[in-house]
């Protein structure tokens, strides 16, 4: 499977077949595909922490606030991301700049992780909807949690969906120099 045909396949999954362990190897290599993601100055400013079975229904429950995610719990697999201390470059450079470069080196992780998620025939979906205090308790965590990430096998009636984006044309401005 080529890039393209993982960015067209990809979706956010709602409805996971709860009967469908996760192979431990699939996983490893999801693991290791986010591994090799790049970040800011190499400095890979988060910790993923890999949960199932009871913990990871109870990471669902406390993504589920207000009735959101409540598919959240069918998912064999949730990963949590959280945010780490930045190398002493990057910190340097975020200060000077501005620039959040924790936030960047995280979508960049969870890109890759869904992405190769998508190739070793999984689904996923990213939740930012959480409570960060009770699954900083749930898992024993003293760093902020930043995403939680579904990981399963899609259930047999969570067909592939039309993406609905905006046109290439609205994302896209091309500069060539002197035509400013």
């Amino acid at each position: 499977m080529d890039f393209m045909e993982i960015a067209r396949m990809r979706q956010s999954c709602r409805h996971y077949d709860e009967g469908r362990m996760v192979e431990e190897e699939k996983l490893n290599a999801i693991l290791e595909c986010v591994r090799l993601a790049p970040s800011a100055c190499n400095g890979q400013p988060y910790t993923l922490t890999v949960c199932r079975g009871q913990a990871a229904r109870e990471v669902a429950d406390a993504t589920a606030g207000m009735g959101m995610n409540r598919f959240a719990v069918q998912a064999p697999v949730l990963i949590v991301f959280s945010e780490a201390p930045y190398v002493a470059s990057a910190a340097l450079g975020a200060r000077i700049k501005g620039i959040d470069y924790r936030s960047i080196d995280l979508g960049i992780a969870a890109a890759y992780l869904t992405a190769e998620a998508t190739a070793q025939g999984l689904s996923t979906c990213m939740l930012g909807w959480l409570d960060d205090a009770k699954i900083r308790r749930i898992i024993q965590l003293d760093m902020p949690v930043r995403l939680v990430v579904t990981l399963g096998y899609a259930a047999a009636d969570d067909p592939l969906r039309p993406k609905k984006r905006k046109p290439l044309e609205t994302l896209v401005r091309r500069c060539e120099g002197e035509n400013l």
